[in-house]
């Protein structure tokens, strides 16, 4: 069994010591080829560009995201 605090902390010790668990603002920077916003070190998701060239496996993956896209337009399409 665990002891028992003796004496209780007043409110404003408790949440002073809670000062820095507010959410930070997520830092964002331009992308170099499209010029969306993305989180600075990554590939850009849009373009599937890294510090001014083209990654190939995500371009990959983008063209595979476009076709499914045009896939379900076309049957829903053809299925109204």
């Amino acid at each position: 069994m665990g002891g028992t605090p003796t004496r209780h902390h007043t409110h404003s010790r408790r949440n002073k010591g809670r000062s820095h668990f507010a959410l930070k603002q997520k830092n964002l920077t331009p992308c170099s080829n499209c010029g969306a916003l993305i989180k600075p070190n990554t590939t850009c998701p849009n373009c599937g560009f890294y510090k001014g060239k083209p990654q190939a496996k995500i371009l990959k993956k983008i063209e595979r995201v476009e076709q499914r896209k045009k896939e379900k337009s076309k049957t829903r399409a053809q299925g109204k």
